[in-house]
């Protein structure tokens, strides 16, 4: 068994009861199972402003084949300064904050996991994210119209929203091998949407309550949750004093499949830096590429639920609760496509040609959907959860199974402490593309949908374009694998 690295990690108080219990399986599941729920409460939280949104800022009046347009409100229906005339920009302001903070956040906190206990780390981002996101909805009952009230509470929100994803991956990649990782960390990742179908659905069932309930009932639920992780989160088998034997965490031997610790092989390695964390082969090409793919797939996030309740579909509009709860498509569709990506790239063994060729994928989904998706409810629907699986897929591919890879390349020479780090590196840089998305269509809104829907499909093929020389290496490995079969067969003939 590899000797454990130096970690300030201790075993989850709820599970000190336990000491007999060595069965790794147990564990592994145990870990999933709360990760999965860890996360899944942050999405649930962060999706509830886009479903909010239509009530702070209702359009009244209809005008031109965009859809509602602004207009100064004179009839005192939604929440000032939300119902006015710059409404939309104001909400793309407090989204590309919150946003802009997480993604500052996040390189810090994946500097923080692999230095401190990932159970503490983990634990204080889902209860600060709680009490300021409880805050946020507060204004409701406290009668607060300061834009900078909201504003504050949601940078510091999401502040403590960016620990979430760098420490969650970094466990799960503690228990789990390469050869597999794709499929498993795939349906793992459905956390994030199964988050943005909770969040939304209950978001919009609340509303009706008046939205602060939107606000208070997730985040009392998160903070629930993040008191399970602390008495029972498992960070790694080191931590649990479980004996790992070849083939429990990965049977492959090829060392393009190195597990996460070589058996027998003595690691104990300081935390990687953050700019040698870049210079890993793969790093940079992957986190530009989630750059424009979270532009495309936070957009959606923020401003779908908008979109559909200002845009006629069958020459209809839908209820802000309505179009928050139809919306939820798109995450359905999301989670098929994590599944769908994850498993292809395990069986391909190429992360590259199959992130790149969902996102040229995702281009004609996005023309389709804005150009016929208001044509009846049928078309709105088989549209949007065709565009959610090709948007989702690749995001949900790079953040999980391509990060756990390349926080555990083989350049690091055994050396497990990098994964929260490149984790951060590639999810904080897609996380600037995930401000600047909303931000950007909070302003051409106004103006234009088409032009929004263009904005993303350029965002898209810049996305597949970036992992141009990637794609080209691993079709070359394949190439190449093919051509010593076809010799090898030759030569026994």
């Amino acid at each position: 068994m590899a000797q454990p690295h130096e970690t300030t990690s201790t075993k989850p108080p709820g599970l000190r009861l336990f000491r007999g219990d060595k069965a790794l399986r147990n564990y592994q599941t145990l870990a999933l199972v709360l990760t999965f729920l860890a996360y899944t409460c942050f999405h649930m939280t962060r999706k509830i402003t886009s479903i909010v949104k239509s009530e702070l800022d209702p359009q009244t009046r209809v005008g031109s084949a965009w859809g509602r347009l602004h207009t100064r409100n004179t009839l005192n229906v939604g929440w000032y300064p939300f119902n006015t005339s710059d409404g939309s920009a104001l909400l793309g302001e407090i989204d590309v904050a919150f946003l802009a903070v997480y993604s500052l956040g996040m390189f810090f906190a994946g500097h923080l996991g692999d230095r401190m206990d990932l159970r503490i780390v983990l634990t204080i981002g889902m209860i600060g994210t709680a009490i300021f996101t409880a805050l946020f909805g507060a204004g409701y009952w406290l009668n607060i119209h300061s834009f900078y009230y909201f504003l504050i509470f949601q940078m510091i929100s999401g502040l403590f929203q960016s620990s979430g994803w760098p420490s969650v991956v970094a466990v799960v990649g503690n228990w789990f091998g390469k050869s597999k990782r794709g499929l498993i960390m795939g349906i793992w990742n459905s956390h994030t949407s199964i988050g943005n179908i909770s969040g939304s659905l209950l978001a919009a069932a609340l509303l009706k309550y008046g939205w602060g309930w939107s606000f208070a009932i997730p985040s009392f639920i998160m903070a629930l949750v993040g008191l399970v992780v602390f008495f029972f989160l498992p960070v790694s088998p080191e931590v649990m004093e479980i004996e790992i034997n070849d083939g429990e965490i990965n049977s492959d031997k090829d060392t393009a499949k190195e597990p996460l610790l070589e058996p027998g092989q003595e690691v104990k390695h300081k935390a990687i830096g953050f700019l040698e964390a870049w210079r890993i082969p793969g790093v940079a090409p992957f986190a530009l590429c989630l750059f424009f793919s979270k532009l495309v797939a936070y957009t959606f996030l923020y401003w779908l639920p908008f979109y559909i309740s200002h845009t006629p579909i069958g020459n209809e509009y839908l209820s802000d609760a309505m179009a928050g709860s139809l919306s939820t498509i798109f995450d359905v569709g999301g989670v098929l496509g994590g599944v769908l990506a994850g498993h292809i790239s395990d069986r391909l063994n190429a992360r590259a040609i199959t992130a790149a060729s969902f996102m040229y994928c995702a281009i004609p989904a996005l023309f389709l959907y804005r150009t016929y998706g208001s044509m009846s409810m049928t078309w709105n629907i088989c549209l949007m959860f065709i565009t959610g699986m090709f948007v989702n897929g690749p995001y949900a591919l790079i953040t999980t199974a391509v990060s756990a890879d390349l926080g555990t390349h083989s350049s690091l020479n055994g050396n497990s402490r990098a994964l929260a780090t490149v984790t951060a590196i590639i999810d904080g840089t897609g996380s600037v593309g995930a401000a600047i998305g909303p931000l950007l269509t909070g302003y051409i809104s106004t103006e234009s949908w088409s032009a929004v829907f263009t904005m993303l499909m350029a965002a898209a093929l810049l996305a597949g374009l970036l992992l141009t020389h990637l794609v080209c290496a691993e079709l070359k490995g394949k190439l190449s694998s093919v051509s010593k079969c076809v010799a090898t067969c030759s030569d026994e003939v």
